[in-house]
Parts: C-alpha cells; sequence; structure tokens
C-alpha cells in the first residue's frame, strides 16, 4: 500500500527543515506593561507527588491571552466580532511570506513596512497566495526576552520599535487575498504609526476584516521567505480574544 502523506512524512525528513516560530514561556517572560501584575503563574502544583490517591505531579497554569507568542482574533479589538471558537483547523494551516525589512529597522527603529516593500517582495517572489500569512521580519525578535528592549524604552520613557503601516495591511487583505499576519513585536503598528493614529489603528482594522494575527515571533529569518507552509496551534479554548500559540514553519533547506 502507498500512503501519500507518510511518503510525504518521509520526504519532510530529508528535503524540508522543521522551525519553531515561537519563544519559550516561564514565569519571567515579558507581556504589554497594561496587563496587571500578577496575571501569569505557570508550573504551579496543584497535586503533587507523594499523594496517596495517585503518584504524580499535576500544575495550574494563568496567563492572559496577549502573552507570549500569540494569537488575536477580533473580538479582541472589535466588540461582538468572532472569538476563538469561530476559527478551527482549516484556520490552522498557510503558505507563508516572509517580508524582510530588517536593513531598514537598522537605519530606522520607527520603520513601518510600506506596500512598495511589499510590491518589491513580489518582483522577487511572485503574487502573495489566497490565503497566505505574510509575517514581517524585523530581527526584533533579539530583544526577547528584555521588556525594555522588545518596547524600545527610550530615556524619556517613549516606545520606539517598527512594525506594520496600514497601506501595506490594506494591500496584503484588499489588493491580495492574505488570510493572517504576524511579527515579532508586541504591537501590530509601528511605535510611530501608531502615535500618529493615536491608537493601534492597523491592529484595529485588519481584526474588522476579520483577520487573524500573530504577534511575538521568533526565528524568521530561518524560514524561506516564499515557498514555505507555517502551521498555527492554540489550545481550544471557548471565548477568548487570543491565546498563546505554537509555530511550526516547514522550510526548503
Amino acid at each position: 500500500m502507498t500512503y501519500k502523506l507518510w511518503n510525504f512524512f518521509k520526504e519532510l525528513q530529508t528535503d524540508y527543515e522543521l522551525i519553531d516560530l515561537t519563544h519559550p514561556l516561564d514565569n519571567d517572560s515579558p507581556y504589554w506593561s497594561g496587563i496587571p501584575e500578577g496575571s501569569v503563574e505557570l508550573c504551579k502544583t496543584c497535586f503533587d507527588w507523594g499523594s496517596p490517591m495517585l503518584e504524580c505531579l499535576i500544575q495550574t497554569f494563568k496567563f492572559p491571552g496577549q502573552f507570549g507568542t500569540h494569537i488575536d482574533f477580533p473580538g479582541h479589538f472589535i466588540k461582538n466580532a468572532p472569538l476563538s471558537e469561530a476559527y478551527g483547523a482549516k484556520n490552522m494551516i498557510y503558505p507563508l511570506c516572509v517580508v524582510d525589512i530588517s536593513a531598514k529597522v537598522k537605519d530606522d527603529v520607527h520603520y513601518a513596512v510600506t506596500a512598495e516593500d511589499i510590491k518589491a517582495y513580489e518582483k522577487i517572489y511572485g503574487d502573495i497566495p489566497d490565503g497566505a500569512f505574510v509575517a514581517l521580519y524585523s530581527g526584533w525578535s533579539k530583544h526577547w526576552p528584555n521588556m525594555d528592549a522588545i518596547s524600545g524604552i527610550a530615556e524619556d520613557g517613549s516606545e520606539n520599535f517598527p512594525g506594520w503601516s496600514l497601506d501595506a495591511l490594506k494591500y496584503i487583505y484588499e489588493t491580495r487575498n492574505a488570510a493572517a499576519n504576524g511579527h515579532e513585536t508586541l504591537d501590530t503598528d509601528a511605535s510611530a504609526e501608531a502615535a500618529k493614529a493615536g491608537d493601534l489603528a492597523c491592529e484595529r482594522y485588519l481584526l474588522s476584516k476579520g483577520k487573524l494575527q500573530v504577534e511575538v515571533m521568533t526565528n524568521l529569518d530561518k524560514v524561506a521567505p516564499a515557498g514555505a507552509l507555517l502551521f498555527v496551534a492554540w489550545p481550544n479554548i471557548k471565548g477568548a480574544t487570543g491565546l498563546p500559540a505554537r509555530l511550526l514553519a516547514i522550510t526548503p533547506h
């Protein structure tokens, strides 16, 4: 008997590389400063070794939905919009496009990717396919897990980091038919763009379109700019505005 998926599994082991795009988490991992202290409590023992009932160890986990590498659902920013239960297995696999702006970020920490940047990517790699996940590689993941560095805290207390612009998001979602986007920073919007808008307008826009996003990604420099696949998995919890996610990229060597 021949089984195509089993043969593909063998092919994965020789012709492709599996890349984890997820930061590991512990009780000291950073999260958005607006979330109250005490919101994170990982691996607390609730049933310990030595119990006469059963010799085993059980832990509890407390964390905000927007913690570490995480996925956001539309109801995070849009009232009465779909939450986690509206998204399932068909939303967990994507063609992956990685747009590299790391050189521009070195020159300008506030750099916001533009529609022209996306078009320049397409001239090299072809059009962004329907249903794609478009990830922004800025090199920012090197700041993990330093909260001040991730936020780009300056001497005056301001936040300074790169990200998306509204015209770039409109291009991937309206000119192309992308399904989701992602980035290494804590926020979608480049800090300068958020300051101009007085809001996280980019994040609000994409979630209002019913799209998904993943924040605080890592290892994007290890993935081919085009031709890879992305698997995104999260706990099957109802009513969540966001959840920590595990991301696996399958990329050619």
